[in-house]
């Protein structure tokens, strides 16, 4: 798609309702939003909030797969803002930290969603905090705060919108850290327009096309096929709430989608319910999956159940998105299926690693794409070596025509559903239960959520706590339910080195029977 030669979204906005105001930008149920809709309501948006803020605030969305994201994504960035997006699924813990920590301005949320009543807990948050959001109810009784449909009512159209450098931070999201604080991902217009024009120019995609959207919009993979494809690019967004396989199938007859990015739990969904079908998915050109490890064996199902489609691997972090762009090409089904791809307008080298096998290391990234920085400039301290390039804290190795195969992580970092989990953070929460005396939590490896994580437990004498104990002690400490432990192992010891670190190689295959290194 041709359009400005600009890295600022806003000139692509500008774009869009200038050449094609009718083009459809986003389905949300049986809304249809053109580009022209869009457009004014996020400009209604930048407006609303220029009249209660300056340029460079932070703007939080807490919100599932609706169209009301997008208004606040596009509406936040015209307005020289910082958008915030926050998974749903948070609890009052880890809620209160990123709201805290950023200095959110607002939080733009539901009244409930999944049975959690958010309006309230947000309600109970900001009680507590010394310099509070506004708090912004999306579809339901917004009760004490303020009703979405009030907020954009109380727009200024004589606010101006400001002029803006490439250079600027538009995006923050916080991703786990070894250290189990979460830590601020920034990232500015020109490095999110470089992660489109990649995705533009590998992945196939023709104007027209259509992302269907189950990913949070929360993660940076949501955002980008959701908020800034359908712009760039010229595609159309298919937003789903809740992860349905068999809805998917029907919408991919109904609507005729044609791409789709999700971590292992979404293609083996995928599959399964199109095998019920008895589809092959024949509108479907590309499957993405990342996000946590993906074997072999289901790529390759998935390539014979959708033979006119693309399935590959890739790899990526928030801080360096879409680092792999996968093994494109009838010719790549086996790199497709056996590595995490090649890579696209990054560059990836494999540098010495302790914690390293022979023949791997840890795997380095740098490109256009990369991070600006972290929230807090200090966290930035071992995030690049010596050269600028970025330190993923992830192990592998490079094969001889050029692919990224990943092996593990030296990250102590668990990955479920696509989700991080610091094992710390669960960690020093459960040392504070009466009955531990010693824990390490670990992942190990399942074949449909990627991870499952095991806390092994030195319980005090006499003690013998049980899983459901441990998960009902986090869960009141309101720890966010997928970071929840879904085993126990109980033990009389927990096996150091000389420095006294625990070996969670060890634990992991004690636990699985492997070798350590597996």
């Amino acid at each position: 798609m041709t359009g400005p030669d600009s890295d600022l979204l806003g000139d692509w906005l500008d774009h869009a309702v200038r050449h094609d105001p009718a083009r459809l930008l986003i389905i949300d149920g049986a809304l249809r939003i053109s580009a022209a809709q869009l457009v004014a309501e996020a400009r209604r948006m930048a407006s609303a909030l220029l009249a209660q803020a300056p340029v460079g605030s932070r703007i939080a969305f807490m919100l599932p797969n609706w169209h009301e994201a997008a208004i606040i994504y596009l509406g936040a960035t015209l307005a020289g803002m910082v958008v915030l997006p926050i998974l749903p699924g948070l609890r009052d813990r880890d809620l209160a930290f990123a709201l805290s920590d950023s200095g959110a301005r607002f939080i733009f949320a539901p009244e409930n969603f999944r049975g959690a009543e958010q309006a309230r807990m947000l309600g109970r948050v900001t009680a507590g905090m010394e310099n509070p959001p506004h708090v912004v109810v999306v579809r339901g009784n917004p009760g004490p705060h303020t009703a979405f449909t009030a907020f954009l009512a109380a727009s200024t159209p004589a606010a101006a919108i400001p002029q803006v450098s490439p250079d600027a931070v538009r995006m923050m999201m916080y991703t786990s850290g070894t250290t189990g604080r979460p830590k601020g991902v920034l990232h500015s217009h020109r490095t999110l327009a470089a992660l489109i024009r990649q995705i533009g120019a590998h992945w196939m995609v023709d104007p027209g096309d259509c992302f269907l959207v189950p990913s949070p919009v929360s993660h940076i993979g949501g955002a980008i096929y959701a908020f800034e494809c359908p712009l760039m690019l010229g595609s159309t967004a298919l937003l789903m709430e809740r992860w349905d396989p068999d809805a998917a199938v029907a919408l991919a007859a109904a609507e005729g989608w044609t791409h789709m990015a999700g971590a292992t739990p979404f293609l083996e969904g995928l599959l399964a319910a199109a095998a019920r079908a008895g589809s092959s998915l024949d509108s479907m050109k590309l499957f993405i999956c990342g996000g946590a490890a993906v074997p072999p064996a289901l790529i390759r199902a998935a390539q014979r159940q959708f033979p006119h489609a693309t399935i590959t691997r890739v790899y990526g972090s928030t801080e360096t998105p879409v680092a792999t762009v996968g093994a494109i090409g009838p010719d790549k089904a086996e790199q497709a299926a056996t590595t995490d791809g090649r890579p696209g307008i990054a560059a990836i080298r494999i540098a010495p690693h302790p914690a390293a096998p022979p023949g791997e290391g840890e795997i380095r990234v740098h490109g256009p794409q990369m991070l600006v920085g972290y929230h807090h400039p200090q966290d930035m301290a071992d995030a690049l070596d010596e050269q600028g390039w970025f330190c993923t804290g992830d192990l592998g190795h490079l094969t001889p025509d050029g692919f990224l195969v990943v092996t593990g992580r030296a990250k102590d970092i668990i990955i479920r559903h696509g989700e991080n989990i610091s094992a710390r953070e669960v960690e020093d929460l459960l040392l504070a239960h009466p009955c531990v005396a010693q824990v390490a939590v670990v992942g190990i490896p399942d074949a449909r959520t990627g991870e499952r994580a095991v806390a092994v437990v030195v319980p005090r004498p006499g003690a013998a706590p049980t899983l459901e104990q441990l998960v009902a002690f986090l869960d009141g400490q309101g720890l966010a339910r997928f970071k929840l432990p879904e085993g126990l192992h109980l033990t009389d010891t927990l096996p150091r080195n000389d420095a006294g670190k625990v070996l969670k190689a060890q634990l992991r295959a004690d636990l699985t029977g492997a070798a350590p290194n597996s």
